[in-house]
């Protein structure tokens, strides 16, 4: 049984509420004891509410459980969009469970993109985040078709023009990498800092020094 299916259907069972020895658990999937200890492991590092040890046993705690689900960027962007419009509502049950389920998310989101403080609720203020959101299509587009841009930033920073390279999410911040002609320099900028941008007529192509993979060789 191929492991994704496995997954699936090791929810279904421990999802009766009952406690599952691994033993049982391995003869009725076909698989040995060490893959359902592992298997076990990341179905709760992934955030599958269950209880128990080995030795003892498993079971599922919550009333209602997902497979582990992989996500792109873009779906991660609406995830977020909306988490943070929730925890905004005057809802206060809701507001709570915005927070909670941000803190799951955080906890199983890869290292890289938890190094600015995850999915925390704590900073920046949440009515910046969502308010960059309102260039991300531009963004993303510009990016695909490899076209510049004229960025303007909130603060002391002038209005600038930009290959834009690659967007990041860094938990609750998205930034826009790209090289600065005004500049001279890579520079990475955030998103929800953007107060106004326009998207120029130029195209541009990879010239050394400039391309994305300098940047990442820039940054080791």
């Amino acid at each position: 049984m191929p492991r994704a299916d496995r997954l699936v259907e090791m929810i279904r069972i421990l999802r009766d509420g009952r406690l599952h020895r691994a033993e049982d658990l391995a003869s009725r999937l076909g698989t040995s004891l060490r893959t359902i200890y592992r298997d076990m492991d990341r179905l709760i590092a992934s955030g599958v509410p269950i209880e128990g040890r080995r030795g003892l046993g498993y079971r599922a705690t919550a009333a209602v459980t997902l497979p582990p689900l992989n996500l792109t960027m873009t779906e991660l962007e609406a995830l977020h969009l909306g988490l943070a419009a929730v925890a905004q509502s005057e809802d206060a049950e809701l507001r709570e469970a915005a927070r909670l389920l941000s803190g799951r998310i955080d906890a199983v989101l890869p290292e890289d993109r938890g190094r600015a403080g995850g999915w925390s609720f704590a900073t920046p203020p949440l009515g910046d985040a969502v308010a960059g959101f309102r260039h991300m299509a531009s963004l993303r587009a510009a990016i695909r078709a490899r076209q510049k841009l004229q960025v303007t930033l909130r603060g002391p920073e002038s209005a600038q023009v930009l290959r834009p390279l690659r967007l990041d999410y860094w938990g609750r911040v998205w930034t826009l990498a790209g090289w600065s002609e005004t500049a001279k320099g890579f520079a990475e900028l955030r998103v929800d800092r953007i107060t106004a941008l326009r998207v120029l007529p130029q195209l541009f192509v990879d010239e050394a020094g400039r391309t994305l993979a300098d940047l990442e060789a820039s940054r080791g």
